[in-house]
């Protein structure tokens, strides 16, 4: 168990997508996207999380696209998508993406299993923090795990001296400021929710953790600049103007193919590909996002 952090997280980091060519991770493309995004002044990587396709990858992919992102990084903070259906699983995936070089791990309830009960809730998150070989940071996403984890067992949990943080992507603001107003200063919240990126940094998000980020960098660089800097009007028209409708139309047709699709239509990506039981948009979706893309792109 790891008693401190040795990486120091905040701003704005990229839940990287997974880019495919045919049958398998295009490693180049993976590369040339994390140096882009570096050299757009990004904070930090997250890859194999949900916008990465983690539940498609196999156990030999999973550990190219974290080998991808760390040498790519070339030193940048990354914190690995660790997401299992068990406390072994979840810990065996931190221990990969250890000796590969990730600085902490992001780990979410287990997604299968119906029970909601907060007792096994928090068992499971605790005998991960207990062991794992990386800072731990809990991902709150109820869209896919079928349960949210509640705040009452995040501010238990967040006690745990290998626990550092939590990236919330419920969507349900008043779940974030609940989280907020229990924790310490010290535990870094992180908005995944991109529409609610700007207000949760003003409300103290140490950043965001956004899909979007993978697309539109200069965007979201410039939205945690405003608020650093406390250019509240600036800020709120960011998230308004800028991100808030190419946002909406991930929450229609899913984060990694939209997000794709618009990566595709900026061409950072040959092929805006995902793997069952994902679909690729049509073209006219694409066109319609396409077109969001460059809205997005005449912030000033």
């Amino acid at each position: 168990m790891l008693t401190s952090n040795t990486v120091s997280f905040e701003g704005v980091l990229c839940p990287l997508v997974t880019p495919f060519a045919g049958d398998s991770v295009d490693e180049t493309a993976l590369t040339e996207l994390v140096e882009r995004l570096d050299d757009a002044d990004m904070n930090g990587f997250v890859p194999a999380g949900t916008t990465g396709e983690f539940a498609s990858l196999t156990s030999e992919e999973y550990r190219v696209v974290l080998e991808t992102t760390v040498a790519a990084a070339d030193g940048m903070p990354v914190m690995a998508g660790t997401a299992a259906t068990t406390v072994s699983g979840t810990l065996g995936r931190i221990e990969t993406a250890a000796d590969i070089g990730a600085d902490a791990a992001l780990v979410v309830l287990p997604y299968f299993h119906s029970a909601n009960d907060p007792a096994g809730n928090e068992a499971f998150l605790s005998a991960v923090a207990d062991d794992a070989a990386l800072p731990v940071y809990l991902y709150n996403i109820p869209a896919c795990t079928g349960k949210e984890i509640p705040p009452a067992i995040v501010e238990s949990v967040g006690r745990h001296d290998n626990v550092y943080g939590l990236k919330d992507s419920s969507g349900d603001f008043n779940y974030f400021i609940d989280v907020a107003t229990r924790v310490p200063d010290d535990f870094q919240l992180y908005q995944g929710f991109d529409s609610h990126v700007v207000p949760g940094m003003f409300m103290g998000a140490e950043g965001g953790i956004n899909a979007l980020s993978n697309v539109i960098p200069e965007v979201f660089v410039a939205a945690r600049d405003a608020v650093a800097v406390g250019d509240v009007e600036r800020a709120r028209a960011i998230g308004a103007k800028w991100i808030a409708p190419l946002f909406q139309q991930c929450v229609t047709h899913g984060f990694a193919p939209a997000t794709k699709a618009a990566l595709e239509s900026r061409g950072w990506l040959e092929t805006a590909a995902v793997r069952p039981p994902l679909v690729e948009l049509d073209e006219q979706t694409k066109e319609e996002i396409a077109m969001s893309v460059d809205h997005a792109l005449t912030i000033d």
